[in-house]
């Protein structure tokens, strides 16, 4: 294990502490878990970003076009009144 020492902000670590005191584990392994949890987000957000640089949108489009437009199965529909936020 490696020691790790940092300067938090007063209000975090108040948090930290509560967390830990709430969950009955020291608050070691809080910040250990809050660092790993931080961590795999932005491995999340990076793998994203490279598969979006592989896409093949001509692929996609070509896909896309062999699905048959059909209602939803019911209980799939979108909520009356809803706009998506791609149309104007």
């Amino acid at each position: 294990m490696t020691k790790i020492e940092a300067t938090v902000p007063d209000y975090l670590a108040r948090q930290a502490r509560a967390a830990a005191e709430r969950e009955q584990v020291p608050m070691d392994q809080i910040v250990a878990l809050a660092l790993s949890a931080q961590l795999a987000a932005w491995r999340g957000s990076d793998e994203m970003e490279a598969r979006a640089k592989r896409a093949n949108l001509a692929e996609f489009d070509r896909i896309m076009a062999n699905v048959p437009n059909v209602p939803p199965m019911p209980g799939d529909e979108l909520p009356p009144g809803y706009r998506s936020p791609l149309t104007k």
